[in-house]
């Protein structure tokens, strides 16, 4: 069930969003409360687990991760031990930093960061080495034209 936001929960997911180390009291500024009322609010939604965690965002390519690859793969297993298996084996893989069960052609995507292809290599045979996939397809990124926006978010809560 989405979490029912008004405009000042809209208004501090933004702002974190935007900058998730800014101080509480800029924070507050930003929004328009008191420290206090701040303070409460983001309680209230981390309780609600409207926040999750709050993370910092990294120039991959000047740390050395510059290659991203989507991987799209089709299994024909698709029984619960399989899957936690599966879940498991992929979830261990430290460069894996998405990883969802899709609908469609495919049955899973994975976004891989990594170094360079033989580390992207390294990281294909770490992946069939465990589990059997029927179809493993790599789509490699030239460019990152968006990566990482915020959520966008509405009174409410929701789109």
């Amino acid at each position: 069930m989405a979490i029912k936001l008004d405009q000042l929960d809209c208004r501090l997911l933004a702002e974190l969003q935007r900058d998730a180390a800014q101080s509480q009291r800029e924070l507050a500024d930003r929004v328009g409360l008191s420290q206090n009322a701040c303070w409460r609010r983001l309680k209230a939604l981390e309780a609600a687990n409207a926040i999750r965690k709050r993370t910092v965002l990294l120039n991959r390519e000047e740390l050395g991760a510059g290659l991203v690859v989507i991987m799209m793969i089709r299994t024909r297993h698709h029984s619960l031990t399989w899957l936690e298996t599966f879940r498991d084996h992929v979830s261990s893989i430290p460069d894996v930093i998405d990883f969802y069960r899709i609908g469609g052609d495919y049955d899973y995507l994975i976004k891989v960061v990594t170094r360079d292809m033989a580390s992207y290599d390294a990281i294909y045979q770490r992946l069939i080495s465990e589990v059997e996939l029927e179809n493993v397809t790599s789509y490699f990124a030239m460019e990152a034209i968006e990566e990482q926006r915020p959520i966008p978010f509405q009174k409410g809560g929701g789109q």
